[in-house]
């Protein structure tokens, strides 16, 4: 037993001298990497174009540019910080959350909910049991106008001399 102890012992320290770390020799960032920055991106000179499908030579070496910072280190926002200090906000997929931006998250909300409530207020108007006719049940000459008993006479008689 005690010879086995020892070779056990010899083995475990002889395979540790030959370990060692083993070190990552790749560091570019992947294609995947560098879309999920690209596709919060839009392209600066093809307008409504994701930098991630645009085939401009200029969104090519925008995509590479993304890739060597993110080699270099720099996170999603500093690199999109990058992207809006040169071209401006409009080159980001989601505006912004300042100012009159605001807008843009709060309106269509606000107009999906009066949207709503001017359906409803239609929709129970149209099932809602119609009411009697105005004037049905009226007496003659409870409110209606000389016109209107006019109109009334001539019309019973043309239906009496129809028959």
């Amino acid at each position: 037993m005690k010879k086995f102890l020892l070779t056990l012992t010899l083995v475990l320290v002889a395979s540790g001298l030959f370990t060692a770390v083993a070190f990552a020799q790749d560091t570019t960032p992947t294609d995947d990497e560098v879309n999920a920055i690209a596709k919060q991106l839009y392209c600066p000179v093809c307008e409504n174009t994701p930098l991630d499908v645009c085939p401009t030579e200029a969104c090519r070496q925008w995509r590479e540019l993304i890739r060597q910072q993110l080699a270099e280190g720099k996170t999603e926002q500093e690199i999109k910080d990058y992207f809006v200090a040169n071209y401006g906000a409009r080159v980001l997929s989601e505006p912004p959350r300042t100012g009159f931006n605001w807008l843009v998250y709060i309106i269509p909300p606000v107009l999906i909910l009066v949207g709503a409530v001017v359906l409803f207020n239609a929709f129970r108007a149209w099932t809602k049991p119609k009411s009697a006719e105005a004037g049905a049940g009226m007496e003659k000459g409870a409110g209606a106008s000389s016109s209107d008993d006019e109109y009334i006479k001539r019309l019973e008689e043309e239906l009496k001399n129809r028959k």
